[in-house]
């Protein structure tokens, strides 16, 4: 029996509770009902390899959505909810989804970003909101026949658009603590990732439904590739490969002139040249 090695460090122990939460979600979905006892428990269990006493409880104090401008200064750009509002704000949202969603007044990929923007707005929490909202989103869709966060990280896919994610977040921020926010963008911008998630299932799918050679499996993913690609973003593609067989095929494409090597250590990454 392989005996697992304890995380290292803050980064490792993150990625391990959130890890435990996701394995969760995917293998027991359906009975997890959305609520606030249950959203603490998620979060208590993405601390689980961490020291962390407010694990699975609300914020003690005050937080706030800001950002460090290029001459050093702060500015904040939203003021979340109190402390002591947060309970009954994160109850009110699960019950407001709940409702919507049992009597089917609302479509559930607009539901699901409306409850995951109206969450991020509370940010109940001292630390882990981001990815406590990450988390959520692929349970809701879950819950609501919606499996490609299986296949896909919606996690990789936000951090690899932050920039836009900010944006449409603080746009649709703005007024909603009088009540007269405009979500439109943040729903705009949700719909897009999970949009984009489901096109890269389906490339992944094209790949793998075909049973050929290691080095054709990794041409193919390759061919899907424009500019800079790592050997993670071909495996994300090529799921029935070990690693050692893609970084076989690979030597065996810069051989061929089929694309080019670049970099070193974990820096490699490589151009398609064909």
């Amino acid at each position: 029996m392989e005996e697992k090695t304890a995380p290292r460090n803050r980064d490792e122990q993150e990625i391990a509770g959130y890890r435990d939460v996701l394995n969760i979600i995917l293998e027991s979905f359906d009975a997890i009902p959305v609520s606030r006892n249950y959203i603490l428990q998620l979060h208590k269990i993405m601390y689980s390899h961490m020291n962390n006493p407010i694990a699975g409880k609300t914020k003690n104090v005050q937080n706030y959505i800001s950002a460090v401008h290029p001459d050093g200064h702060t500015e904040i750009l939203f003021t979340p909810l109190d402390p002591f509002e947060t309970p009954e704000a994160l109850d009110r949202i699960c019950e407001e989804y709940n409702r919507v969603i049992g009597n089917m007044e609302v479509e559930p990929l607009i539901a699901i970003p409306v409850f995951v923007h109206d969450f991020l707005c509370i940010h109940p929490f001292n630390d882990g909101n981001g990815r406590m909202s990450r988390l959520l989103t692929t349970l809701l869709l879950y819950r609501n026949g919606f499996y490609v966060g299986k296949y896909i990280s919606l996690e990789a896919k936000i951090e690899q658009t932050q920039d836009l994610y900010y944006g449409a977040l603080r746009r649709s921020q703005d007024g909603w603590n009088e009540g007269c926010e405009d979500k439109l963008s943040f729903i705009k911008y949700l719909l897009g990732i999970i949009l984009a998630a489901y096109k890269d299932f389906e490339d992944r799918f094209s790949i793998v439904e075909v049973k050929m050679p290691a080095v054709d499996m990794v041409r193919k993913a390759v061919q899907s590739k424009i500019g800079r690609f790592n050997k993670q973003d071909i495996r994300e593609l090529c799921p029935a490969l070990s690693i050692s067989s893609i970084e076989g095929s690979l030597r065996k494409l810069v051989k061929s002139g089929e694309i080019k090597r670049e970099g070193s250590g974990k820096a490699i990454h490589y151009v398609r040249l064909k």
